[in-house]
């Protein structure tokens, strides 16, 4: 057999990313729309820990992020979610 002259290499799939700052006891903003495959960055820019929480089962958490830390996530569907340790917190990942 002859091998191929090329090969054809499909590009994966990059996530975009789209931020959450977690400051001010609130998430900023607290509603975002994604594209499915999005990228969504949670930054703790406040001056005690918090999480980010999937509502109502904690399908995901990011687990305490102290002040400066950050938490990555590729979301499957759309959901509420809030902060665990303050649960006044709210927000809401629509997915398209």
């Amino acid at each position: 057999t002859v091998a191929p002259l090329y090969n054809v290499v499909k590009q994966p799939q990059v996530p975009t990313p789209g931020a959450f700052s977690i400051a001010q006891m609130k998430f900023k903003p607290d509603t975002v729309t994604f594209q499915r495959g999005d990228l969504v960055v949670f930054t703790n820019n406040d001056m005690v820990d918090h999480d980010a929480t999937a509502l109502p089962d904690s399908a995901w958490t990011s687990g305490p992020l102290h002040p400066g830390d950050s938490w990555k996530l590729v979301p499957e569907k759309s959901t509420d979610y809030f902060c665990s340790i303050h649960v006044v917190m709210r927000g809401y990942v629509r997915v398209r």
